[in-house]
């Protein structure tokens, strides 16, 4: 019998070279294409014809704790881009723990995270949009 270990603490990130700290718990990174790959029209007759989209854009959410010193770093980065349009760049996720990879070659931050206070410490989720995500489900290397 075969046991895989997911280690959350192995999983980095990082944003135009710089490296992303301080994850919330639970859901940390979430990854997602904004269209299918293929889309299907189906004719009267039951005759089907699949088309590949070229479309390859898509969604990164990174949540990071309220008090995460990558927020200052990441907001640095929003203002630049907001001012300049310099704040495109290389968003890099992979789990050391295994074979998951999620890469954009050109990736922005949308907009500047929804800033909530209160008794206990809030999150902050930054959201990259990039024109091509390449994402790599493998899962993680069982232990045998």
């Amino acid at each position: 019998m075969t046991v895989a270990t997911y280690q959350p603490d192995f999983v980095t990130v990082a944003f135009q070279g710089v490296p992303i700290t301080g994850f919330a718990p639970d859901t940390f990174v979430s990854a997602t294409r904004n269209n299918d790959s293929f889309n299907i029209r189906v004719g009267a007759g039951g005759d089907a014809t699949r088309a590949k989209s070229g479309d390859k854009s898509g969604r990164v959410t990174i949540t990071l704790l309220g008090s995460s010193a990558s927020n200052a770093a990441l907001s640095a980065i929003s203002k630049l881009d907001e001012q300049t349009g310099a704040g495109v760049g290389a968003l890099l996720v992979k789990d050391l723990s295994g074979a998951d990879v999620i890469t954009a070659g050109t990736a922005w931050i949308v907009k500047p995270p929804n800033i909530e206070k209160g008794t206990e410490e809030t999150n902050r989720e930054w959201v990259f949009e990039t024109d091509n995500l390449e994402m790599v489900a493998g899962g993680n290397v069982p232990v045998t």
